[in-house]
Protein backbone atom coordinates (compact mmCIF):
# COMPACT_ATOMS: atom_id res chain seq x y z
CA UNK A 1 0.00 0.00 0.00
CA UNK A 2 1.57 3.34 -1.04
CA UNK A 3 2.35 5.87 1.64
CA UNK A 4 0.03 8.88 1.75
CA UNK A 5 1.33 11.97 -0.01
CA UNK A 6 2.74 14.53 2.40
CA UNK A 7 0.81 17.73 2.93
CA UNK A 8 2.15 20.39 0.58
CA UNK A 9 3.27 23.39 2.60
CA UNK A 10 2.51 26.58 0.68
CA UNK A 11 4.14 29.94 1.22
CA UNK A 12 2.52 33.09 2.57
CA UNK A 13 3.53 36.26 0.71
CA UNK A 14 5.65 34.32 -1.78
CA UNK A 15 6.93 35.67 -5.09
CA UNK A 16 4.27 36.86 -7.52
CA UNK A 17 3.78 35.45 -10.98
CA UNK A 18 5.26 37.64 -13.72
CA UNK A 19 1.89 38.88 -15.14
CA UNK A 20 0.60 39.69 -11.64
CA UNK A 21 3.87 41.45 -10.78
CA UNK A 22 3.63 43.56 -13.95
CA UNK A 23 0.04 44.56 -13.20
CA UNK A 24 0.83 45.41 -9.58
CA UNK A 25 3.85 47.50 -10.62
CA UNK A 26 1.77 49.52 -13.11
CA UNK A 27 -1.06 50.08 -10.63
CA UNK A 28 1.21 51.06 -7.77
CA UNK A 29 3.23 53.45 -9.95
CA UNK A 30 0.12 55.57 -10.56
CA UNK A 31 -1.04 55.27 -6.96
CA UNK A 32 2.37 56.39 -5.69
CA UNK A 33 2.30 59.55 -7.81
CA UNK A 34 -1.30 60.15 -6.72
CA UNK A 35 -0.28 59.59 -3.10
CA UNK A 36 2.37 62.28 -3.30
CA UNK A 37 -0.23 64.68 -4.76
CA UNK A 38 -2.64 63.62 -2.00
CA UNK A 39 -0.01 64.37 0.63
CA UNK A 40 0.67 67.77 -0.93
CA UNK A 41 -3.07 68.56 -1.05
CA UNK A 42 -3.51 67.64 2.62
CA UNK A 43 -0.60 69.84 3.65
CA UNK A 44 -1.95 72.70 1.51
CA UNK A 45 -5.38 72.34 3.14
CA UNK A 46 -3.92 72.47 6.64
CA UNK A 47 -1.84 75.54 5.81
CA UNK A 48 -4.78 77.27 4.13
CA UNK A 49 -7.10 76.55 7.08
CA UNK A 50 -4.60 77.63 9.76
CA UNK A 51 -3.36 80.96 8.43
CA UNK A 52 -4.92 84.43 8.37
CA UNK A 53 -6.56 83.59 5.01
CA UNK A 54 -8.57 80.71 6.52
CA UNK A 55 -11.82 82.61 5.88
CA UNK A 56 -11.20 82.29 2.14
CA UNK A 57 -10.79 78.53 2.60
CA UNK A 58 -14.16 78.29 4.34
CA UNK A 59 -15.76 80.51 1.69
CA UNK A 60 -14.52 78.33 -1.16
CA UNK A 61 -15.29 75.07 0.65
CA UNK A 62 -18.85 76.14 1.54
CA UNK A 63 -19.66 77.80 -1.80
CA UNK A 64 -22.74 76.17 -3.37
CA UNK A 65 -23.06 75.39 -7.06
CA UNK A 66 -25.29 73.10 -9.11
CA UNK A 67 -28.88 72.78 -10.35
CA UNK A 68 -31.19 73.07 -7.33
CA UNK A 69 -34.13 71.75 -9.38
CA UNK A 70 -32.33 68.41 -9.64
CA UNK A 71 -31.45 68.34 -5.95
CA UNK A 72 -27.80 69.00 -6.73
CA UNK A 73 -27.21 72.47 -5.25
CA UNK A 74 -24.16 71.29 -3.32
CA UNK A 75 -21.18 72.90 -1.64
CA UNK A 76 -17.72 72.43 -3.14
CA UNK A 77 -16.92 70.18 -0.18
CA UNK A 78 -19.92 67.95 -0.97
CA UNK A 79 -19.11 67.87 -4.69
CA UNK A 80 -15.64 66.62 -3.74
CA UNK A 81 -16.93 64.01 -1.26
CA UNK A 82 -19.94 62.77 -3.24
CA UNK A 83 -18.86 63.48 -6.80
CA UNK A 84 -15.09 63.17 -7.10
CA UNK A 85 -14.89 60.20 -4.75
CA UNK A 86 -17.36 58.38 -7.01
CA UNK A 87 -14.48 58.27 -9.53
CA UNK A 88 -12.19 56.86 -6.84
CA UNK A 89 -14.74 54.15 -5.97
CA UNK A 90 -15.32 53.43 -9.67
CA UNK A 91 -11.64 52.49 -9.94
CA UNK A 92 -11.96 50.51 -6.69
CA UNK A 93 -14.87 48.59 -8.23
CA UNK A 94 -12.80 47.69 -11.29
CA UNK A 95 -9.88 46.61 -9.07
CA UNK A 96 -12.19 44.41 -7.03
CA UNK A 97 -13.74 42.86 -10.15
CA UNK A 98 -10.31 42.10 -11.57
CA UNK A 99 -9.14 40.53 -8.31
CA UNK A 100 -12.28 38.36 -8.23
CA UNK A 101 -12.01 37.06 -11.80
CA UNK A 102 -8.29 37.18 -12.62
CA UNK A 103 -6.31 38.10 -9.51
CA UNK A 104 -5.53 36.69 -6.08
CA UNK A 105 -9.17 36.59 -5.00
CA UNK A 106 -10.06 34.17 -7.81
CA UNK A 107 -8.50 31.26 -5.92
CA UNK A 108 -10.34 30.74 -2.60
CA UNK A 109 -7.18 29.44 -0.95
CA UNK A 110 -5.12 32.46 -2.03
CA UNK A 111 -8.01 34.81 -1.26
CA UNK A 112 -8.22 33.65 2.36
CA UNK A 113 -5.15 35.63 3.41
CA UNK A 114 -6.10 39.17 2.22
CA UNK A 115 -9.78 38.67 3.07
CA UNK A 116 -9.14 37.48 6.64
CA UNK A 117 -6.42 40.08 7.14
CA UNK A 118 -8.69 42.87 5.85
CA UNK A 119 -11.64 41.75 7.98
CA UNK A 120 -9.43 41.51 11.07
CA UNK A 121 -7.95 44.87 10.17
CA UNK A 122 -11.43 46.40 10.22
CA UNK A 123 -12.94 44.52 13.17
CA UNK A 124 -10.12 45.20 15.64
CA UNK A 125 -10.02 49.01 15.04
CA UNK A 126 -13.81 49.13 15.44
CA UNK A 127 -13.47 47.13 18.67
CA UNK A 128 -10.70 49.42 19.95
CA UNK A 129 -12.84 52.50 19.20
CA UNK A 130 -15.84 50.94 20.93
CA UNK A 131 -13.87 49.97 24.05
CA UNK A 132 -12.38 53.46 24.36
CA UNK A 133 -15.83 55.04 24.11
CA UNK A 134 -17.43 52.53 26.49
CA UNK A 135 -14.88 53.40 29.17
CA UNK A 136 -14.86 57.11 28.34
CA UNK A 137 -18.59 57.61 27.86
CA UNK A 138 -18.25 58.79 24.25
CA UNK A 139 -20.38 58.35 21.14
CA UNK A 140 -20.37 55.04 19.29
CA UNK A 141 -21.27 56.73 15.98
CA UNK A 142 -17.64 56.85 14.82
CA UNK A 143 -16.85 53.13 15.15
CA UNK A 144 -16.31 52.81 11.39
CA UNK A 145 -13.91 55.78 11.05
CA UNK A 146 -10.65 53.89 11.84
CA UNK A 147 -11.55 50.83 9.75
CA UNK A 148 -10.32 52.12 6.36
CA UNK A 149 -6.87 52.01 4.72
CA UNK A 150 -5.66 54.64 2.26
CA UNK A 151 -3.44 52.82 -0.25
CA UNK A 152 -2.37 56.01 -2.08
CA UNK A 153 -1.23 57.74 1.09
CA UNK A 154 0.55 54.56 2.25
CA UNK A 155 2.45 54.36 -1.03
CA UNK A 156 3.31 58.04 -0.79
CA UNK A 157 4.91 57.32 2.58
CA UNK A 158 6.92 54.50 0.98
CA UNK A 159 8.02 56.88 -1.78
CA UNK A 160 9.08 59.55 0.72
CA UNK A 161 11.06 57.23 3.00
CA UNK A 162 12.57 55.42 0.01
CA UNK A 163 11.79 51.88 1.09
CA UNK A 164 12.41 49.24 -1.60
CA UNK A 165 9.53 47.07 -0.46
CA UNK A 166 9.42 43.67 -2.26
CA UNK A 167 6.62 43.22 -4.79
CA UNK A 168 4.97 40.50 -2.69
CA UNK A 169 4.47 42.89 0.25
CA UNK A 170 3.33 45.69 -2.07
CA UNK A 171 0.83 43.32 -3.71
CA UNK A 172 -0.40 42.22 -0.27
CA UNK A 173 -0.93 45.87 0.68
CA UNK A 174 -2.77 46.58 -2.59
CA UNK A 175 -5.06 43.52 -2.37
CA UNK A 176 -5.68 44.26 1.29
CA UNK A 177 -6.74 47.80 0.40
CA UNK A 178 -9.07 46.52 -2.36
CA UNK A 179 -10.87 44.19 0.07
CA UNK A 180 -10.82 46.98 2.67
CA UNK A 181 -12.50 49.33 0.16
CA UNK A 182 -15.20 46.72 -0.53
CA UNK A 183 -16.16 46.45 3.12
CA UNK A 184 -15.92 50.23 3.57
CA UNK A 185 -18.41 50.57 0.71
CA UNK A 186 -20.74 48.08 2.41
CA UNK A 187 -20.44 49.99 5.70
CA UNK A 188 -21.35 53.26 3.96
CA UNK A 189 -24.29 51.65 2.15
CA UNK A 190 -25.70 49.82 5.16
CA UNK A 191 -25.00 52.10 8.12
CA UNK A 192 -25.10 55.58 6.59
CA UNK A 193 -28.29 55.37 4.56
CA UNK A 194 -31.32 56.71 6.43
CA UNK A 195 -34.11 58.23 4.33
CA UNK A 196 -34.63 56.49 1.02
CA UNK A 197 -36.26 58.02 -2.06
CA UNK A 198 -37.49 54.86 -3.77
CA UNK A 199 -38.35 56.63 -7.02
CA UNK A 200 -34.79 57.96 -7.41
CA UNK A 201 -33.35 54.62 -6.27
CA UNK A 202 -35.49 52.80 -8.85
CA UNK A 203 -34.31 55.23 -11.53
CA UNK A 204 -30.70 54.59 -10.57
CA UNK A 205 -31.32 50.82 -10.75
CA UNK A 206 -32.82 51.20 -14.24
CA UNK A 207 -29.83 53.30 -15.29
CA UNK A 208 -27.44 50.64 -14.01
CA UNK A 209 -29.42 48.04 -15.94
CA UNK A 210 -29.05 50.06 -19.15
CA UNK A 211 -25.33 50.50 -18.39
CA UNK A 212 -24.93 46.73 -17.99
CA UNK A 213 -26.93 45.99 -21.17
CA UNK A 214 -24.84 48.38 -23.27
CA UNK A 215 -21.66 46.75 -22.00
CA UNK A 216 -22.95 43.28 -22.84
CA UNK A 217 -23.95 44.42 -26.34
CA UNK A 218 -20.43 45.73 -26.91
CA UNK A 219 -21.48 49.35 -27.37
CA UNK A 220 -18.45 51.65 -27.30
CA UNK A 221 -17.93 55.36 -26.94
CA UNK A 222 -17.36 57.61 -23.93
CA UNK A 223 -20.10 59.93 -25.23
CA UNK A 224 -22.60 57.15 -24.41
CA UNK A 225 -21.31 56.04 -21.01
CA UNK A 226 -20.23 59.33 -19.42
CA UNK A 227 -23.66 61.05 -19.70
CA UNK A 228 -25.37 57.84 -18.54
CA UNK A 229 -22.97 57.59 -15.59
CA UNK A 230 -23.74 61.18 -14.58
CA UNK A 231 -27.49 60.45 -14.66
CA UNK A 232 -27.01 57.31 -12.55
CA UNK A 233 -24.85 59.24 -10.09
CA UNK A 234 -27.43 62.05 -9.77
CA UNK A 235 -30.27 59.61 -9.17
CA UNK A 236 -28.21 57.67 -6.62
CA UNK A 237 -27.40 60.88 -4.75
CA UNK A 238 -31.07 61.85 -4.59
CA UNK A 239 -32.08 58.35 -3.48
CA UNK A 240 -30.44 58.79 -0.07
CA UNK A 241 -27.83 56.09 -0.73
CA UNK A 242 -24.32 57.57 -0.79
CA UNK A 243 -23.54 58.53 -4.37
CA UNK A 244 -20.17 56.75 -4.40
CA UNK A 245 -22.07 53.44 -4.46
CA UNK A 246 -22.98 54.25 -8.08
CA UNK A 247 -19.28 54.39 -8.97
CA UNK A 248 -18.61 51.00 -7.37
CA UNK A 249 -21.59 49.39 -9.09
CA UNK A 250 -20.51 50.58 -12.54
CA UNK A 251 -16.92 49.47 -11.92
CA UNK A 252 -18.08 45.97 -10.96
CA UNK A 253 -20.04 45.66 -14.21
CA UNK A 254 -17.00 46.00 -16.47
CA UNK A 255 -15.54 42.84 -17.98
CA UNK A 256 -12.07 42.16 -16.57
CA UNK A 257 -11.18 38.97 -18.46
CA UNK A 258 -9.51 38.90 -21.87
CA UNK A 259 -10.93 37.13 -24.91
CA UNK A 260 -7.91 35.41 -26.39
CA UNK A 261 -9.88 34.19 -29.42
CA UNK A 262 -10.51 37.83 -30.35
CA UNK A 263 -6.87 38.78 -29.90
CA UNK A 264 -7.44 40.93 -26.80
CA UNK A 265 -4.27 41.88 -24.96
CA UNK A 266 -6.13 43.66 -22.14
CA UNK A 267 -9.73 43.43 -20.96
CA UNK A 268 -12.09 46.43 -21.25
CA UNK A 269 -11.94 46.85 -17.47
CA UNK A 270 -8.14 47.07 -17.50
CA UNK A 271 -8.16 49.55 -20.40
CA UNK A 272 -10.70 51.81 -18.71
CA UNK A 273 -8.93 51.52 -15.37
CA UNK A 274 -5.67 52.54 -17.09
CA UNK A 275 -7.43 55.66 -18.41
CA UNK A 276 -9.39 56.60 -15.29
CA UNK A 277 -6.87 55.76 -12.55
CA UNK A 278 -4.70 58.86 -13.23
CA UNK A 279 -7.85 61.01 -13.04
CA UNK A 280 -8.77 59.40 -9.73
CA UNK A 281 -5.32 59.40 -8.14
CA UNK A 282 -4.10 62.66 -9.64
CA UNK A 283 -7.21 64.86 -9.45
CA UNK A 284 -10.27 63.44 -7.67
CA UNK A 285 -8.65 62.23 -4.44
CA UNK A 286 -6.26 65.20 -4.00
CA UNK A 287 -9.15 67.66 -4.48
CA UNK A 288 -11.21 65.75 -1.94
CA UNK A 289 -8.28 66.00 0.48
CA UNK A 290 -7.92 69.72 -0.21
CA UNK A 291 -11.51 70.44 0.83
CA UNK A 292 -11.81 67.85 3.62
CA UNK A 293 -8.47 67.97 5.46
CA UNK A 294 -8.57 71.69 6.21
CA UNK A 295 -9.25 71.65 9.95
CA UNK A 296 -8.04 74.19 12.50
CA UNK A 297 -5.06 72.74 14.34
CA UNK A 298 -3.67 74.26 17.54
CA UNK A 299 -1.88 72.99 20.60
CA UNK A 300 -5.15 72.84 22.52
CA UNK A 301 -6.98 71.10 19.66
CA UNK A 302 -4.25 68.47 19.35
CA UNK A 303 -4.36 67.93 23.10
CA UNK A 304 -8.10 67.29 22.93
CA UNK A 305 -7.50 64.58 20.34
CA UNK A 306 -5.95 62.47 23.11
CA UNK A 307 -8.48 63.34 25.80
CA UNK A 308 -11.86 63.10 24.06
CA UNK A 309 -13.03 59.45 23.76
CA UNK A 310 -14.29 59.77 20.17
CA UNK A 311 -11.03 61.19 18.86
CA UNK A 312 -8.80 59.00 21.05
CA UNK A 313 -10.72 55.97 19.79
CA UNK A 314 -10.00 56.97 16.20
CA UNK A 315 -6.26 57.46 16.85
CA UNK A 316 -5.86 54.18 18.75
CA UNK A 317 -8.02 52.36 16.22
CA UNK A 318 -5.77 53.44 13.35
CA UNK A 319 -2.42 53.06 15.08
CA UNK A 320 -3.02 50.02 17.31
CA UNK A 321 -6.14 48.37 15.92
CA UNK A 322 -5.02 48.24 12.29
CA UNK A 323 -1.55 46.89 13.02
CA UNK A 324 -2.72 44.26 15.51
CA UNK A 325 -5.77 43.26 13.46
CA UNK A 326 -4.01 42.75 10.13
CA UNK A 327 -0.99 41.05 11.69
CA UNK A 328 -3.18 38.72 13.75
CA UNK A 329 -5.37 37.89 10.74
CA UNK A 330 -2.32 37.08 8.62
CA UNK A 331 -0.67 34.95 11.33
CA UNK A 332 -3.85 33.03 12.09
CA UNK A 333 -4.46 32.35 8.39
CA UNK A 334 -0.95 30.99 8.03
CA UNK A 335 -1.31 28.97 11.24
CA UNK A 336 -4.58 27.27 10.37
CA UNK A 337 -3.78 26.66 6.68
CA UNK A 338 -0.41 25.13 7.62
CA UNK A 339 1.37 27.69 5.49
CA UNK A 340 4.80 29.13 6.15
CA UNK A 341 6.03 32.64 5.52
CA UNK A 342 8.13 33.24 2.42
CA UNK A 343 11.81 32.41 3.02
CA UNK A 344 12.77 35.98 2.08
CA UNK A 345 10.59 37.60 4.75
CA UNK A 346 10.11 37.58 8.52
CA UNK A 347 7.03 38.21 10.65
CA UNK A 348 8.31 41.67 11.70
CA UNK A 349 8.01 42.61 8.00
CA UNK A 350 4.33 41.70 8.10
CA UNK A 351 3.82 43.78 11.23
CA UNK A 352 5.54 46.78 9.61
CA UNK A 353 3.22 46.59 6.59
CA UNK A 354 0.25 46.10 8.92
CA UNK A 355 1.15 49.31 10.74
CA UNK A 356 1.43 51.07 7.37
CA UNK A 357 -2.23 50.14 6.76
CA UNK A 358 -3.08 52.37 9.73
CA UNK A 359 -2.94 55.33 7.35
CA UNK A 360 -6.69 55.70 6.88
CA UNK A 361 -6.88 59.11 5.29
CA UNK A 362 -9.38 59.38 2.42
CA UNK A 363 -12.18 56.95 3.31
CA UNK A 364 -11.76 57.62 7.05
CA UNK A 365 -12.33 61.34 6.45
CA UNK A 366 -15.42 60.50 4.38
CA UNK A 367 -16.86 58.18 7.03
CA UNK A 368 -16.07 60.75 9.72
CA UNK A 369 -18.15 63.33 7.85
CA UNK A 370 -21.03 60.86 7.52
CA UNK A 371 -20.86 59.61 11.12
CA UNK A 372 -20.99 63.05 12.75
CA UNK A 373 -22.85 64.99 10.07
CA UNK A 374 -24.98 66.84 12.62
CA UNK A 375 -22.07 68.08 14.73
CA UNK A 376 -19.65 70.31 12.82
CA UNK A 377 -17.27 70.79 15.77
CA UNK A 378 -17.00 67.06 16.46
CA UNK A 379 -16.60 66.36 12.74
CA UNK A 380 -13.56 68.64 12.62
CA UNK A 381 -12.14 67.06 15.77
CA UNK A 382 -12.55 63.58 14.28
CA UNK A 383 -10.85 64.78 11.08
CA UNK A 384 -7.95 66.03 13.20
CA UNK A 385 -7.85 62.62 14.89
CA UNK A 386 -7.71 60.89 11.48
CA UNK A 387 -4.81 63.14 10.47
CA UNK A 388 -3.00 62.53 13.77
CA UNK A 389 -3.57 58.76 13.71
CA UNK A 390 -2.45 58.52 10.07
CA UNK A 391 0.66 60.57 10.84
CA UNK A 392 1.61 58.38 13.82
CA UNK A 393 1.01 55.21 11.78
CA UNK A 394 3.14 56.61 8.94
CA UNK A 395 6.04 57.47 11.25
CA UNK A 396 5.84 54.13 13.10
CA UNK A 397 5.72 52.05 9.92
CA UNK A 398 8.45 54.19 8.34
CA UNK A 399 10.81 53.45 11.24
CA UNK A 400 9.99 49.73 11.19
CA UNK A 401 10.45 49.46 7.42
CA UNK A 402 13.70 51.46 7.44
CA UNK A 403 15.23 48.94 9.85
CA UNK A 404 14.88 46.23 7.18
CA UNK A 405 15.42 48.43 4.12
CA UNK A 406 18.84 46.95 3.27
CA UNK A 407 17.23 43.49 3.09
CA UNK A 408 14.35 44.86 0.99
CA UNK A 409 16.78 46.53 -1.41
CA UNK A 410 18.58 43.24 -2.05
CA UNK A 411 15.27 41.49 -2.71
CA UNK A 412 14.17 44.30 -5.03
CA UNK A 413 17.45 44.17 -6.96
CA UNK A 414 17.06 40.40 -7.35
CA UNK A 415 13.54 40.90 -8.71
CA UNK A 416 14.71 43.59 -11.17
CA UNK A 417 17.94 41.96 -12.44
CA UNK A 418 17.82 41.19 -16.18
CA UNK A 419 21.36 40.25 -17.24
CA UNK A 420 20.32 38.75 -20.59
CA UNK A 421 18.36 41.92 -21.44
CA UNK A 422 15.28 40.06 -22.72
CA UNK A 423 12.81 42.19 -20.73
CA UNK A 424 12.02 39.41 -18.23
CA UNK A 425 13.65 39.46 -14.77
CA UNK A 426 16.16 36.63 -14.44
CA UNK A 427 14.51 35.34 -11.28
CA UNK A 428 11.50 34.24 -13.38
CA UNK A 429 13.62 32.29 -15.91
CA UNK A 430 15.48 29.86 -13.69
CA UNK A 431 13.50 26.93 -15.15
CA UNK A 432 14.00 28.04 -18.77
CA UNK A 433 16.88 26.21 -20.59
CA UNK A 434 17.06 28.96 -23.22
CA UNK A 435 17.83 31.51 -20.51
CA UNK A 436 20.78 29.47 -19.23
CA UNK A 437 22.11 29.03 -22.79
CA UNK A 438 21.92 32.81 -23.32
CA UNK A 439 23.72 33.42 -20.03
CA UNK A 440 26.41 30.85 -21.00
CA UNK A 441 27.02 32.78 -24.24
CA UNK A 442 27.21 36.07 -22.33
CA UNK A 443 29.72 34.64 -19.84
CA UNK A 444 31.79 33.05 -22.65
CA UNK A 445 32.02 36.40 -24.43
CA UNK A 446 33.06 38.07 -21.17
CA UNK A 447 35.64 35.32 -20.53
CA UNK A 448 37.09 35.73 -24.01
CA UNK A 449 37.34 39.48 -23.51
CA UNK A 450 39.14 38.99 -20.18
CA UNK A 451 41.59 36.52 -21.77
CA UNK A 452 42.34 39.05 -24.52
CA UNK A 453 42.92 41.80 -21.97
CA UNK A 454 45.15 39.46 -19.94
CA UNK A 455 47.29 38.73 -23.01
CA UNK A 456 47.54 42.44 -23.87
CA UNK A 457 48.46 43.52 -20.34
CA UNK A 458 50.80 40.51 -19.97
CA UNK A 459 52.69 41.39 -23.15
CA UNK A 460 52.98 44.99 -22.04
CA UNK A 461 54.44 43.88 -18.70
CA UNK A 462 57.08 41.70 -20.43
CA UNK A 463 58.09 44.59 -22.63
CA UNK A 464 58.75 46.72 -19.53
CA UNK A 465 60.89 44.18 -17.65
CA UNK A 466 64.24 45.74 -18.76
CA UNK A 467 66.31 48.04 -16.53
CA UNK A 468 65.13 51.56 -16.20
Amino acid sequence: MPAPAPHKNHKVLGRLSLPERTFVADALRTETVGGVLLLAAAIAALIWANTPIRESYESVRDFHVGPAALGLDLSIEHWAADGLLAVFFFVAGIELKRELVAGDLKDPRAAALPVVAALSGMAVPALVYTLVNVTGGGSFDGWAVPTATDIAFALAVLAVIGTSLPSSLRAFLLTLAVVDDLFAILIIAVFFTENLNFAALGGAAVGLGVFWLLLRRGVRGWYVYVPLALVIWGLMYNSGVHATIAGVAMGLMLRCTTRKDEGEQRSPGERIEHLVRPLSAGLAVPLFALFSAGVAVSGGALGEVFTRPETLGVVLGLVVGKAVGIFAGTWLTARFTRASLSDDLAWPDVFAVSSLAGIGFTVSLLIGELAFAGDKALTDEVKAAVLMGSLIAAVLSGVLLKIRNAKYRRLWEDEERDEDLDGIPDIYEQDNPAYHLRMAEIHERKAAEHRRLAEVTGGASEGNDGPA
